[in-house]
């Protein structure tokens, strides 16, 4: 699987466009065939089909520990 394609609950990323309170930045709170995100702004719940969020997604700002390295041996 591609790394840019890898979508990990709690990761931050920016949008190409800015919401319309001004915010850019979202974090995912659900992962699947659709992804749900929450606007760092002013708290809006959105969710996307997988192929529309891959489009609009500019870049991630931080990415959450996947659930493979929070697993102990």
């Amino acid at each position: 699987m591609d790394v840019d394609n890898v979508i990990n609950l709690g990761d931050v990323i920016q949008t190409r466009k800015p919401h319309p309170c001004g915010s850019d930045t979202w974090v995912v709170i659900r992962t699947g065939a659709d992804i749900k995100m929450k606007c760092q702004g002013c708290g809006r719940i959105v969710m996307l089909d997988r192929a529309v969020f891959l489009k609009r997604r500019k870049k991630v700002i931080q990415r959450a520990p996947s659930p493979d390295e929070n697993r102990e041996e």
